[in-house]
């Protein structure tokens, strides 16, 4: 079956980018820029700094400079607190007294925290450090989680109630909750409202604006706009760290962050429904109708000759598709089952080794804000090479390339002592798992029919969200080994460079819009069919000519 050619010959009135598709991406591109501003926030929220012991006979009598400048000299307090193999204090242990080292003991709850760096941190509140490091893993976790229901949840009631409802919703609710985890001094309160505060942030809103910019443009203009939005989503982590670096007050520097969200308080007023949600919804006046608006804003002219030909196409839609598609229709057909969860792991791969970089950037040695600065900075190459490059190589090679690339600088930075080379690879990974999530938002809304593509999306950022979940967790295996995380990081994003091999290629084939057009998208066409001059038994849905030819 090929796509509908009357949808097609209504979405080319709009042009390929004119003025009216310009001024929505736009609007669309800041739900990226909150995202990837709150997704990052923790960071310096809740910064887990230098840490010790309280020392009774050192800081008890320096008590009037203790807030500004604890002693943290290894060779001051060794008799007071002992050395690890390589020198450094023990964050979590000391001596009874000056005099007894022959045992060692726990701090009791009683730290004392470098503040040079991070004058204040919800850690400081909480003190989640040492036995209750699980704690500040678990923040963490508890807002990806948010993110992870946000994106299935939003992402499948978009494709039943429309994008553009979806999306305003989440706006108004991503404030609420930011706004109340700047002053809420409880911990389990401070987890649930985390874990909204990601659901509508990062989850609903993000995911729906994206699909809605790759519904709107047409198919010579998406790696463009979706690459569009992952630098906008690395521009909003810049800005963590510029915030970060001016705000010092954790409660104010919340806000701030907050009230960024009130950006998207005009969507209800200045961006339109998907033209494509609503034609496969069967309410063709309404998509007619913004398209006439559309093509009027491009200066465009607009064929008024349609209505009888639309209304024939609404009669049809109306008695053939007369159910609600959902989550549930990614997982009825063979192909598309293989291909949802094909491409859901390449999420979970990419995010995995993506925020296990970006967490961690303040192991990395310098100022911890210009490390993270520049970290967040290091994505736009990425992107910029994507744009470059995608259109001449594909979407599926440069994806496998992008995760090998990150994969094994990943497992290199273990074998090399911290220093400069180690942050230099590190950054090379960081471009790279940014330039892979470039190239999956974009390929994943290309692999997926119109009728199921925002819960596609959804479900495969929920798998990332998995992976940005367990990243916390996989880092606190580093008490055990410090190079298990990123062996760990190195070697999924390693294997899911080989597995996305498998999945077909995108690059200048019209997006699907039916389940069937989805099922037959793509047959038989993997990077070892064409490697070893083998014809895939389809190719994708151009044009009606080559519809025709899958469907017999």
């Amino acid at each position: 079956m090929h796509t509908d050619p009357l949808l097609e010959d209504l979405m080319g009135q709009l042009g390929e980018f004119g003025k009216y598709q310009l001024k929505q991406h736009i609007l669309h591109l800041l739900t990226a820029f909150l995202a990837g501003m709150h997704m990052l926030s923790l960071s310096f929220v809740a910064p887990t700094p230098q840490h010790r012991c309280f020392i009774e006979e050192i800081d008890l009598y320096n008590s009037t400079s203790l807030a500004e400048s604890p002693v943290f000299n290894a060779s001051v307090l060794a008799e007071y607190i002992p050395l690890k193999l390589n020198g450094e204090l023990d964050s979590c242990h000391k001596f009874p007294s000056q005099f007894d080292n022959s045992t060692i003991m726990s701090c009791n709850g009683q730290f004392v925290y470098d503040k040079s760096v991070y004058l204040q941190s919800r850690v400081y509140e909480w003190d989640m450090v040492c036995e209750n490091k699980w704690q500040r893993a678990l923040i963490q976790s508890i807002y990806v989680f948010g993110v992870f229901n946000g994106a299935l949840i939003a992402g499948a009631l978009s494709d039943r109630f429309g994008r553009k409802r979806i999306l305003c919703i989440s706006a108004v609710f991503q404030f609420v909750f930011a706004l109340m985890g700047a002053f809420i001094p409880n911990y389990i309160l401070y987890c649930l409202s985390l874990f909204a505060y990601g659901f509508f942030g990062s989850g609903g809103a993000y995911v729906t604006g994206f699909v809605l910019s790759m519904e709107l443009v047409d198919k010579k203009k998406r790696t463009y706009c979706g690459t569009a939005f992952s630098a906008s989503f690395a521009t909003g982590v810049c800005f963590v760290a510029l915030w970060s670096y001016l705000i010092r007050d954790v409660t104010i520097l919340q806000v701030v962050f907050a009230l960024h969200a009130l950006l998207l308080f005009g969507h209800f007023w200045l961006i339109d429904e998907s033209i494509r949600w609503l034609w496969s919804q069967g309410r063709i006046q309404e998509a007619v109708k913004i398209a006439r608006k559309a093509a009027r804003t491009n200066g465009r002219s607009f064929n008024n000759n349609y209505d009888s030909k639309y209304n024939a196409a609404a009669l049809k839609m109306q008695t053939e598709e007369n159910h609600k598609y959902g989550l549930s229709d990614l997982f009825k057909t063979p192909n598309i089952r293989f291909r949802a969860i094909n491409t859901a792991f390449q999420w979970f791969s990419i995010a995995l080794c993506f925020y296990g970089l970006a967490f961690n950037t303040g192991a990395l040695p310098g100022d911890p804000y210009l490390v993270f600065f520049l970290a967040g900075f290091a994505d736009l190459p990425g992107h910029l090479l994507v744009v470059l490059v995608v259109d001449k190589t594909g979407r599926r090679p440069l994806n496998a390339a992008f995760l090998l690339i990150g994969g094994v600088a990943c497992v290199v930075t273990t074998f090399i002592p911290r220093g400069l080379i180690v942050t230099s690879i590190a950054m090379i990974a960081k471009i790279a798992m940014a330039g892979c999530f470039a190239v999956i938002y974009n390929y994943t809304a290309e692999l997926f029919p119109t009728v199921i593509r925002n819960s596609a999306v959804g479900l495969c950022s929920m798998a990332a969200r998995m992976g940005g979940m367990l990243t916390p967790q996989i880092t606190l295996l580093d008490s055990l080994d410090k190079s298990i995380p990123t062996l760990v990081f190195g070697g999924v994003a390693i294997f899911a460079a080989f597995m996305g091999l498998f999945l077909p290629e995108t690059l200048h084939k019209e997006m699907p819009q039916s389940l069937e057009d989805g099922e037959n998208f793509g047959k038989g066409d993997t990077a070892f069919t064409t490697c070893c001059g083998r014809t895939p038994r389809s190719y994708g849905i151009d044009d009606l000519e080559q519809g025709q030819r899958l469907k017999k």
